[in-house]
């Protein structure tokens, strides 16, 4: 229900997002927000996103910060990391009762007054900053001087980062898994509130073909290229990647005749796609996991990694209507292994099964209870000003 529609209505709003420049899963909740409130205005720190995936903006032009204009930033934008925190703090949100942030990475650090209510909805804390520094430093290669700079800058970025979380009045995460991470790193309790996945229309299943398929922005922590890697050497399983990110080079590096690399595709593409495969696989440890839920949508199984936020949305095979398969280890043999006994046990997992677990987490159970939070938190932030 749209927040016009609420006793909140004369509410002054604005939503914070990290940047625009593809749309993921992130963005998925962007554009839940963005319904939620349709008179809210909108910042992100820049914004290219292509002219094609920007229909879930409603026409909107977000307000950008001055990176939005710095040299090469639209290719670059992360080279200029060490100026995200400054440049979220330029922002004038003294005109805002209430300011809802979208963050994986900085604009949680974003600066209100006393008298207004800031909720920030977490993705994730900055990953790379955090827990997986090493693994970060290690998939990009840097070493030496670079490797140094690198962990002085996320040094930094880290002591930041504690200090800006300060500036959230109510924190709301995206998985229970999100919520410890919060809580051991920031030290602030975090209600969950799971993301929209997005559901397809009802009709007849499309014919089931041989390939197993996996959807990713190419980015390190995902490891796409494990899983390259992994079907490289099981030459009887076809593989499909649909992705594009600067992970590019590694990932086709592990390409072989069974593997087919489609490169960034329209969401109907991703979709037939998601409708037509064997399985979904997952390699990446993720907070949430919006992607394996697509494929249970299309009422396809999943493959993953039995960590993070899967945990909590996936159902294993002792469950009595299991949704997936996980194995253990974040290597090539580990991956290897759960595929071929994925082969023993296909029959398991039904469509519909699959459907009905990604039900769970409609859009409109997000709406639901998002909205009912905020509202609480305003509520409560309103009584304390009397």
């Amino acid at each position: 229900m749209p927040i016009e529609e609420t006793p909140i209505k004369e509410t002054r709003i604005a939503i914070v997002h990290d940047w625009l420049t593809t749309s993921g899963g992130a963005e998925r909740v962007l554009e839940q927000l963005l319904r939620l409130y349709p008179k809210a205005d909108l910042f992100t720190l820049i914004d290219f996103l292509p002219e094609d995936e920007r229909s879930f903006l409603g026409g909107r032009v977000p307000v950008t910060s001055f990176l939005q204009t710095m040299p090469l930033a639209r290719r670059f934008y992360r080279f200029y990391l060490p100026l995200m925190p400054f440049a979220v703090e330029q922002w004038d949100f003294s005109g805002y009762d209430l300011v809802i942030s979208s963050s994986y990475a900085v604009v949680k650090g974003l600066i209100t007054g006393a008298d207004q209510l800031h909720v920030g909805y977490v993705h994730s804390p900055m990953r790379y900053a955090w827990d997986l520094q090493e693994s970060y430093l290690r998939q990009t290669r840097l070493r030496g001087v670079r490797g140094l700079a690198a962990r002085l800058l996320l040094h930094r970025l880290r002591l930041w980062d504690q200090v800006a979380s300060q500036r959230v009045d109510v924190f709301i995460a995206n998985s229970a898994f999100v919520a410890r991470r919060i809580e051991k790193l920031y030290r602030r309790k975090a209600i969950v509130v799971p993301p929209p996945v997005a559901l397809p229309p009802a009709g007849p299943p499309a014919p089931k073909e041989s390939f197993f398929l996996t959807v990713s922005r190419l980015v390190p922590y995902k490891r796409i290229d494990l899983i390259a890697e992994a079907f490289a050497g099981m030459p009887e399983h076809r593989l499909v990647i649909i992705g594009e990110g600067p992970e590019r080079a590694r990932v086709t590096a592990h390409l072989a005749p069974n593997i087919t690399y489609l490169g960034r595709q329209p969401d109907s593409v991703v979709a037939d796609h998601l409708a037509r495969c064997r399985a979904f696989v997952f390699a990446a440890v993720e907070d949430f996991g919006i992607a394996p839920l697509e494929a249970q949508a299309h009422g396809k199984p999943v493959i993953a990694l039995a960590q993070g936020g899967v945990l909590e949305t996936l159902r294993g095979l002792e469950h009595e209507a299991p949704t997936a398969l996980f194995y253990d280890s974040q290597d090539v043999a580990s991956l290897r292994l759960a595929v071929r006994r994925f082969d023993a046990v296909e029959d398991r997992f039904s469509p519909e099964n699959c459907r009905m677990n990604a039900a769970r987490f409609g859009a409109e159970r997000f709406a639901r209870e998002f909205s009912l939070n905020v509202e609480a938190a305003l509520a409560a932030h309103r009584r304390q000003d009397q």
